[in-house]
């Protein structure tokens, strides 16, 4: 898997919303009303990084759920990221 640019990271990026290059990775904030909420997020997320075979990072505090992805494999930003983000904001 081909690791992805900075040019190219920030070129699609634009496609998404809300979505950070941070240290290598591109990130997420999610702000839910309850912690209910938060965690059938993260469980419908799981779904699709298992589905998926990519797994990403997530950061959970009560009603509040950051997501990190990067490809370990390749160390640092791929295709593979941007395809999860996209169906992670299909759902948000």
């Amino acid at each position: 898997m081909e690791k992805y640019t900075d040019e190219k990271i920030q070129s699609q990026l634009k496609d998404l919303k809300d979505w950070q290059f941070i240290d290598n990775a591109i990130e997420k904030k999610f702000k839910f009303l309850d912690f209910t909420q938060a965690l059938g997020f993260i469980v419908q997320v799981g779904l699709m990084a298992e589905k998926r075979n990519h797994h990403p990072e997530l950061f959970n505090v009560y009603n509040k759920l950051s997501i990190r992805l990067n490809t370990h494999d390749a160390d640092g930003v791929t295709e593979k990221d941007f395809d999860l983000a996209k169906a992670i904001d299909k759902i948000s």
